[in-house]
């Protein structure tokens, strides 16, 4: 008998103490758990995934991938518990996809290029499938509203429903921008008119949720990541707020003492570098 490979090995150490930490006398903790009290950790883990990819330490990489596996292991071994399903089955089935998804590899189907074998995924996805009768099926509300943007985009675009170029997309942005504009001005002159205050109606909400929209779809005609593009635009909000403060503090005085004219005027020195 051919022995088992390192890989095999940790695996099968990982699955028994799993197990071991459900047992009747094992940890209260892990006990407790459903596949539904670990959605919020395993949302997390992921997460810290994604950033330990951009922080680029292989060490960092190797421990958050293994946070991620346990959540794996843990809901298998749940199902296992309540006779729903194991971990082979889990692993067995991601690997007969992966045959049955790669016939240019593992069959006799040709393939070219990358976008050939996108089409093709997508071809045999549809086949496996059939129950789906919208082509957004398939696309999880649970994602974060910027990746389901652009995923819902995605689904449309397969089906031929997309602008044929960037412009189609930039005027769309403009034309909800000013839908934006109108719908706050109309406001503003009925706040005038009855000497009450601004504040967002449903109408205004609907329409920023439109632009937002809109805006997802031009950064993707532009392949870029809209996901991305908010994530960095955050983190440089973020840096030059914390020198606004820093160097306000090596005033002696505190943010809240400044006007905003003044800290204005700071947040331009830290802008222009």
């Amino acid at each position: 008998m051919k022995n088992p490979t390192p890989d095999a090995q940790a695996m099968d150490r990982l699955l028994d103490l799993m197990a071991r930490l459900r047992a009747p006398d094992g940890c209260p903790w892990d006990r407790e758990q459903t596949p539904t009290t670990l959605k919020p950790q395993l949302l997390e883990e992921c997460y810290e995934v994604l950033e330990a990819i951009d922080g680029g330490s292989a060490a960092h990489l190797v421990e958050e991938l293994g946070d991620l596996l346990l959540h794996i292991v843990f809901q298998a071994q749940i199902a296992r518990e309540t006779g729903q399903f194991t971990f082979a089955d889990v692993a067995t089935g991601i690997a007969e996809k992966l045959v049955r998804r790669h016939p240019h590899v593992f069959g006799d189907e040709k393939v070219t290029d990358a976008a050939g074998t996108i089409a093709l995924w997508h071809r045999l996805k549809k086949t496996e499938k059939p129950e789906r009768e919208s082509a957004l099926d398939g696309v999880p509300r649970v994602l974060p509203a910027l990746m389901r943007a652009e995923a819902l985009q995605k689904k449309a675009r397969n089906v031929g429903f997309d602008w044929p170029d960037v412009r189609g997309a930039l005027e769309k942005v403009r034309e909800e921008c000013a839908e934006v504009t109108a719908e706050i001005e109309s406001e503003a002159a009925f706040v005038a008119a009855n000497e009450s205050k601004l504040s967002a109606t449903p109408e205004m909400a609907e329409e920023l949720g439109d632009l937002l929209f809109s805006i997802v779809n031009l950064s993707r005609h532009l392949k870029l990541d809209a996901e991305e593009l908010l994530t960095g635009a955050n983190d440089k909000f973020a840096r030059r707020f914390r020198a606004v403060e820093e160097r306000i503090k090596a005033k002696g005085k505190a943010m809240s003492e400044c006007t905003l004219e003044e800290l204005d005027a700071v947040w331009d020195e830290v802008k222009a570098g």
